[in-house]
C-alpha cells in the first residue's frame, strides 16, 4: 500500500474482513487516543499547576458538557451510517446530498447548543449540588467549550463522513496537529499566563476549530467521489430525516448515559472533594483504556454499513466475529497493564499520594469490565451500520437507566453507617461496572437474534422498514 492510498477512500466490500477491520481501526485507535488527550492534558496541566480543587472542577464540569453535546453525536452516526451504505451502494448523488445536507444540520445544531450552553451551565452545575469551592471554575470552564462548540461540531461530524468513506487517516494526522497545537496552548495560557480553569478550555476550543477546518479542507478536494456544490447544502426532508431518524438514537443513547452520569455525579460530590478528583483521573484513564473498544465500534459500522449496501451480508457476519476476537484481544491485554501499572498511570494527574491510591485501588474494580465493553461496542457497531440503531439505544436505556443508577444509589443506601453517612464510595464504580456485563449480555443477545439485517436503506434512500 502506498502513502497516496493510504489518503483515500478504503473499499471494504473486498479483501480479507479482520485484515480490512484492522487497517481501519489502527489510525482511528491513535486518532481517538489523540483526542483524548485534549481533556488529559487539561487534567494534567490543571492538577499539576493549580491543583486538585481545579481538577474536581474539570470533572464535574465533563458530565453536563457531554449531555449538551448528545445533537452532535446523532449527526455524526447518522452521517457515518448513510455515507458508508451510500458508498458500498455506488450512489453518487445521495451521498452529495447526505453529506451536504449534514454540513447545514451541524450549524444550525452548533447555534443551538451554543444557546443552551451559555445559559443553562451555571443553573445545572447548581442542580448538582456542586461544591461553592470550584462552581465558578466549572460555570467558566463549561460557558467557554459550550460558546466554541462549532470546531468541536464540525471536527466530530466531517471525522464521521471520512471514516464512512473508509478514510481514518486523513482525520488522525489533522487531529494530531490540533492535539500538538492544544497541548502547547495548555502549558502556554495556564503556566505562563495563569489563566487557570479558562485557559484550559480556550485552548480546547481554539484546536478543535483547527482541526475542524482541516477536515472540511480534505472533504472538498475528494470531488471523484461525490459533489459539493450549493443545492446540497439545502436541507432536503428525505436526507434530513433519514440523518434523524439513523442517528437520534445514538444521540438519546448518549443523552441517557449522560444524563446517568449527570445523576451519579451529584452522588459523587456528596462524598467530598477528594472522590470527585479520584473520579476524573479515573475517568481519564478509564477514557484510553476505552478507545480500543470505541475504535473497534466505529470500524464495525463502517465495515457493516459498506457490505450491507452492497448486499454482502455473508461477509458482514464474517467481519463481525473476527472484528470482535481482536477487540477481545486488544481489551485483555489492556486490563493487564491497568492491574499491573494502576498506580504509575494515576501518578501522572496528580503528587498527592492518597489521590493516587484511591484512584489506583477503584480503577482495578472496573479493569475486568472493559471485555464485557468489547463485545457491546463491535455488535453494536454492525447493528448500526446495518441501520439498526434503536437496539443500542434500548440497552443503553436498561443498562444506564434501569441498573446503573438505581444500583448506585441503593447501595450508598445501604452502605450508610455513623462514619459513612452517604455510604461508600466504592458503589460509584461496582455500578458502573454490573452495567457495562449486563451491556454485553444484552447485547450479544440481540445481535444472535438478528432483527438488524432488515434494516438496511434501499436504493432510494429509503429504510427497508
Amino acid at each position: 500500500m502506498t502513502i497516496k492510498e493510504l489518503f483515500t477512500p478504503s473499499d471494504m466490500t473486498v479483501g480479507k474482513p479482520w485484515e480490512k477491520i484492522v487497517i481501519f481501526t489502527i489510525p482511528m485507535l491513535i486518532g481517538n487516543i489523540a483526542q483524548q488527550l485534549y481533556n488529559t492534558v487539561d487534567s494534567i496541566v490543571i492538577g499539576k499547576y493549580v491543583g486538585d480543587n481545579a481538577l474536581a472542577a474539570v470533572g464535574s464540569a465533563s458530565p453536563i458538557l457531554n449531555l449538551l453535546l448528545v445533537l452532535f453525536v446523532g449527526i455524526s452516526v447518522g452521517a457515518g451510517v448513510m455515507v458508508s451504505q451510500y458508498f458500498g451502494a455506488r450512489q453518487r448523488e445521495e451521498l452529495s446530498m447526505t453529506i451536504g445536507n449534514c454540513v447545514t444540520l451541524t450549524a444550525i445544531s452548533s447555534l443551538i447548543i451554543m444557546f443552551l450552553g451559555a445559559v443553562l451551565s451555571r443553573p445545572l452545575l447548581e442542580l448538582l449540588n456542586t461544591p461553592d469551592s470550584i462552581i465558578d471554575w466549572c460555570t467558566s470552564y463549561l460557558v467557554i467549550l459550550m460558546v466554541g462548540c462549532i470546531g468541536c461540531a464540525y471536527y466530530n461530524i466531517l471525522c464521521g463522513i471520512l471514516r464512512g468513506l473508509g478514510d481514518s487517516i486523513s482525520a488522525l494526522i489533522y487531529l494530531l496537529v490540533a492535539t500538538v497545537l492544544n497541548i502547547i496552548l495548555d502549558i502556554v495560557f495556564v503556566s505562563r499566563f495563569q489563566m487557570g480553569v479558562a485557559g484550559v478550555a480556550y485552548a480546547t476550543v481554539i484546536a478543535q476549530a483547527v482541526s475542524a477546518i482541516l477536515c472540511f479542507w480534505k472533504l472538498l478536494r475528494m470531488t471523484d467521489i461525490f459533489d459539493f456544490k450549493f443545492r446540497h447544502l439545502k436541507m432536503k426532508k428525505k436526507y434530513t430525516l433519514e440523518i434523524i431518524r439513523l442517528g437520534l438514537p445514538s444521540g438519546i443513547t448518549q443523552a441517557i448515559f449522560s444524563m446517568a452520569m449527570v445523576i451519579v455525579q451529584s452522588l459523587t460530590n456528596s462524598f467530598g472533594e477528594m472522590v470527585i478528583a479520584a473520579n476524573v483521573i479515573i475517568m481519564r484513564v478509564d477514557g484510553f483504556a476505552m478507545m480500543p473498544n470505541f475504535s473497534f465500534g466505529t470500524a464495525m459500522t463502517t465495515y457493516a454499513g459498506q457490505n450491507v449496501g452492497a448486499h454482502r451480508m455473508d461477509r458482514v457476519e464474517q467481519g463481525a466475529r473476527q472484528g470482535t476476537a481482536i477487540a477481545l484481544g486488544t481489551s485483555a491485554v489492556i486490563t493487564l497493564l491497568i492491574l499491573v501499572f494502576g498506580k504509575n498511570l494515576m501518578a501522572i494527574f496528580t503528587d498527592t499520594s492518597e489521590l493516587v491510591t484511591l484512584s489506583a485501588n477503584m480503577m482495578k474494580i472496573l479493569a475486568v469490565g472493559y471485555l464485557a465493553m468489547a463485545i457491546t461496542q463491535s455488535l453494536s457497531g454492525v447493528m448500526r451500520g446495518a441501520g439498526d440503531t434503536m437496539t443500542p439505544m434500548w440497552i443503553s436505556m436498561i443498562t444506564t437507566v434501569v441498573i446503573r443508577v438505581p444500583l448506585a444509589y441503593g447501595l450508598a443506601f445501604l452502605t450508610r453507617t455513623p462514619e459513612l453517612p452517604n455510604g461508600r464510595y466504592q458503589v460509584l464504580w461496582i455500578s458502573l461496572l454490573v452495567c457495562w456485563c449486563m451491556g454485553a449480555l444484552l447485547t450479544f443477545l440481540f445481535y444472535k437474534k438478528g432483527n438488524w439485517k432488515k434494516k438496511a436503506l434501499t436504493a432510494d434512500g429509503n429504510s427497508d422498514q
